[in-house]
């Protein structure tokens, strides 16, 4: 009988085996020993060890490496709790309700800011816009320029900025404020941003600079005549002749005559509207057709009014007696500059920059007013965007000897503000006296406090410490600390605790000299004598004209709330923008929200060439 020996071999058994049990056991324990001599394949443990006791492997084969097993299962383990615990964690962040990060309360500065703008809402003339966001003023004047009778070119006047609390529209002062505006937007785009008033103080600047496109032939290269004022300011003027000085009416219910003056030889006010509308096409670059439109109407004004000689006051024309022009060298230096940034082309930079220009326009005259920037004299600010080119640009020659003087003035009248030297008095209370003791004070106030904080601006972004007045070295610091005494004095900080910001604080004018704001609007139709009962009235303004900033007080620090004196509480335009510009100088955080270097350069190509390239590298 033949078996199978399971470990692959034969295995004879015979039935008549006479071999004891004994030997068959020592047989089969050589047979046990050969079998453990060799290994066993999977298939063999299986069968030896049966379904039930097959050994758990150490190791996992995962193809590319072979793991421990333990190393394995706590690997995936750790992965799965993992996933598990950040999907808890994000289920809970997205279930539970948020609490955003609120930002800062505004500054005092800020807050100001936003009213000081709201007064341009209520000088506004002609067909007024939804937003306005005035309730007492309407619509006013939309005949001007259609009904003049003095023969005037241009029919369609509607627009603009009536320029105080009257409703004449003086376009030389008006045109500096414009300018004033687009200056600090340009320098200042992202404080504006930042106050929510970017695309509000953007609407002011188009409100004013679309009426001028209208003062003159604007799609023309040349021109003859220029618009200089709409409607008439006569105080001598008596019932038979009413006018905008000699009545108290809304701008509303004006039902009289308002004559046009034009004028042809008005260098000083053509050039300030040219400074105007080329400040505004940097504002407006991004609006590119608007923007050329706008250079295009300054290109032409600037040859107007170099080519006829004259001033727009001249002659016993009715600006003279409010807004008497002294010169218009100022204005060409002023203008030549914003044109030269408007279009970056250099005949205007040379003519800016030209020692006699320089000369005549009062520069090395040194006097009382040296300094004082105003709607008339423009020579400083227009020494400070100069002294700007030369810290961030250096033209060099030809330019560079005017530069360096107009950067040394400015250094100059910056020492002048200090309190350290004795150019102008203080009040007791601390308010700089730049007119030396005359009337209406705070409009020379704010631009000086402007020009302050944006030079020392200009100084900090070219990595200057200060500057120096004489021996002394003073940091820039010194000069924002002026500049906010005086705002801070406007706005309350002042022995009567009295704020000129109409609607800052709880303590400001209550009787603004001022035709709109002083008559109720109660559908009774007031006329140019019946409103007079409303100027007379000792009571406070039926209507409060937010961020109206009034003429202010006397060298004595006293001020008097009577509707009747136009020395102490008549706003004008000119001067609200000066305050716009030093307000939006001061606000914000000043580490974060700087001035921007180089939108004001944007048309002006490269002071050098450009170097060419260097050579390819060489090859053997």
């Amino acid at each position: 009988m033949y078996g199978r020996d399971p470990w692959g071999g034969p295995l004879e058994i015979h039935n008549a085996d006479s071999a004891t049990d004994d030997d068959r056991s020592r047989n089969l324990n050589d047979f046990d020993r050969a079998a453990l001599s060799r290994p066993l394949d999977e298939t063999q443990q299986s069968w030896l060890l049966g379904p039930g006791e097959q050994k758990k492997k150490k190791y996992v084969d995962l193809g590319c490496i072979i793991v421990s097993r333990k190393i394995f299962v706590w690997t995936v383990g750790l992965i799965l709790a993992a996933g598990f615990i950040a999907g808890f964690v994000t289920l809970i962040v997205k279930t539970v309700p948020r609490h955003h990060k609120h930002p800062p309360p505004p500054d005092n500065y800020t807050i100001a800011l936003q009213k000081a703008l709201m007064f341009f809402n209520a000088q506004k003339s002609g067909k007024l816009p939804k937003h306005n966001n005035v309730s007492w003023r309407g619509n006013s004047c939309l005949n001007d320029g259609k009904a003049d009778k003095s023969g005037a070119v241009l029919k369609d006047l509607v627009g603009g900025y009536y320029d105080a609390g009257d409703a004449i529209k003086f376009h030389f002062p008006k045109a500096f404020a414009m300018t004033m505006l687009s200056w600090s937007v340009i320098e200042y785009s992202a404080k504006y941003e930042a106050a929510g008033e970017l695309n509000h103080v953007k609407d002011i600047i188009k409100w004013g600079t679309d009426y001028f496109l209208k003062t003159f032939n604007s799609s023309a290269d040349t021109i003859s005549q220029i618009v200089a004022q709409v409607g008439k300011g006569d105080t001598s003027a008596g019932p038979d002749d009413p006018n905008d000085h000699s009545c108290w009416m809304r701008p509303e219910d004006i039902d009289y005559e308002r004559p046009v003056t034009e004028c042809s030889s008005c260098s000083d006010l053509a050039a300030e509207m040219a400074a105007a509308l080329a400040s505004a096409s940097i504002v407006f670059k991004d609006n590119k057709a608007y923007s050329k439109k706008l250079v295009h109407g300054a290109a032409t004004l600037w040859k107007f009014a170099r080519d006829q000689r004259g001033s727009y006051s001249a002659g016993g024309a009715d600006a003279a007696t409010f807004y008497n022009s002294s010169m218009y060298w100022d204005e060409f230096v002023w203008g030549g500059t914003w044109m030269y940034y408007a279009t970056g082309n250099q005949s205007y930079l040379y003519l800016a920059s030209h020692p006699k220009l320089a000369k005549h326009a009062g520069a090395f005259w040194g006097g009382p007013d040296y300094g004082v920037f105003s709607w008339d004299n423009k020579l400083t600010g227009a020494q400070v965007l100069l002294t700007r080119l030369r810290l961030f640009l250096s033209p060099g020659y030809p330019y560079e000897e005017t530069l360096q003087t107009f950067h040394n003035q400015t250094s100059i009248v910056m020492c002048s503000y200090l309190p350290y030297f004795s150019s102008f008095n203080r009040t007791k209370g601390g308010l700089i006296q730049l007119n030396h003791g005359r009337p209406q004070p705070l409009q020379y106030v704010v631009n000086a406090a402007f020009l302050a904080t944006l030079f020392s601006d200009y100084l900090d972004a070219a990595d200057t410490p200060g500057w120096y007045c004489g021996p002394n070295f003073y940091s820039t610091d010194v000069l924002r600390k002026f500049a906010e005494k005086q705002i801070n004095y406007i706005l309350g900080d002042n022995p009567r605790k009295m704020s000129y910001l109409v609607g800052y604080g709880t303590h400001y004018p209550k009787q603004v000299h001022h035709r709109g704001a002083s008559i109720p609007k109660n559908r009774v139709k007031y006329s140019c004598t019946g409103g007079i009962k409303w100027e007379k009235s000792k009571k406070a303004n039926p209507n409060t004209i937010i961020g109206a900033m009034v003429a202010g007080p006397d060298r004595h620090d006293g001020f008097h709330d009577v509707r009747s004196n136009y020395n102490y509480t008549e706003p004008t335009i000119a001067g609200n923008a000066g305050l716009v510009a030093a307000l939006v100088a001061l606000s914000g955080d000043r580490t974060t929200k700087k001035i921007d270097k180089n939108t004001i350069f944007s048309a002006v190509p490269p002071m050098f060439p450009t170097p060419p390239p260097p050579p390819a590298p060489w090859k053997p």
